[in-house]
C-alpha cells in the first residue's frame, strides 16, 4: 500500500517550490498563511483533505491568509493545476511496484490524503492499471493518520493488517499504519524504501 504525493512522485516540497516560483509568492509565506488560517482551530487543509471544504472554499481562506501575511491582495487562480503540473513521477519506484505485482504477485493499493477536485488531474489510466484500489481522503471523510482510513483500505482489499506494507513520506502516517497493525516503511528516498520493502516481502515469503 502506497502514498501518492512525495512517494509515487518526487518530493512535494519541490513541487510547491516550483509552483510558487511561477506565481511569485514566497513558499515561506504559504507556511505562515497556513498557520494563520489554523489559529485557534484545526488547520483548514485537514478539512479540505476530508472533503469537508471544497477546493474553492479552501483557496478563499488561503488567499485571505496570504493577503494578511504579505500585506497585499493575493489571488491564486489555477493553483491546483500549477501544483499538479509541477509533480514529477518517481519512475524508478513505479517500475519497482510493477515488478512486485508482475513478478511476485503482490497486490497494490494507494491511500492518499488529497483534494477531491484534484483527482482527475493525477488519477490517470496508468494509476488505475497498476493499482487495484485507490482510497482518496477527499472522498472518504477521513484522512491519514486517522484510524478509519486504514480500516477502509483493509476492508476493501479484504486483507488483515499484518499482511500489508504501507509506504509514506510522512512519519506520522506510518505511525498510524503501524498502530493499525500494518508494517510501515518511511519513504525518504527510493533506494532506501525499496530495500526496506524487499526485506519485509522477503521475510513474509
Amino acid at each position: 500500500m502506497s502514498d501518492f504525493g512525495g512517494v509515487l512522485t518526487l518530493p512535494l516540497d519541490e513541487a510547491f517550490a516550483r509552483a510558487h516560483d511561477e506565481i511569485g509568492i514566497p513558499l515561506e509565506a504559504l507556511g505562515k498563511a497556513m498557520r494563520h488560517a489554523a489559529a485557534g482551530g484545526e488547520p483548514p487543509i485537514f478539512k479540505l483533505e476530508r472533503g469537508e471544504l471544497t477546493d474553492a472554499e479552501f483557496m478563499r481562506i488561503i488567499e485571505a491568509s496570504l493577503s494578511h501575511v504579505l500585506g497585499r491582495e493575493v489571488s491564486l487562480p489555477g493553483y491546483g493545476e500549477r501544483l499538479m503540473a509541477a509533480l514529477t513521477v518517481n519512475q524508478p519506484l513505479v517500475d519497482y511496484y510493477r515488478a512486485l505485482r508482475d513478478d511476485r504477485g503482490l497486490r497494490l493499493a494507494i491511500c492518499t490524503n488529497n483534494v477531491r477536485e484534484w483527482q482527475p488531474r493525477w488519477r490517470t489510466a496508468a494509476i488505475d492499471e497498476l493499482f487495484e484500489l485507490v482510497v482518496d481522503s477527499g472522498f472518504e471523510g477521513t484522512r491519514k493518520p486517522e484510524p478509519r482510513i486504514y480500516a477502509i483500505v483493509l476492508e476493501r482489499l479484504g486483507l488483515a493488517a499484518g499482511e500489508c506494507v504501507f509506504v509514506d513520506d510522512l512519519e506520522l502516517n506510518i505511525t498510524g499504519a503501524q498502530e493499525a497493525g500494518m508494517h510501515g516503511v518511511h519513504f525518504r528516498e527510493t533506494a532506501q524504501a525499496v530495500a526496506e520493502i524487499d526485506a519485509l516481502v522477503g521475510a513474509a515469503a
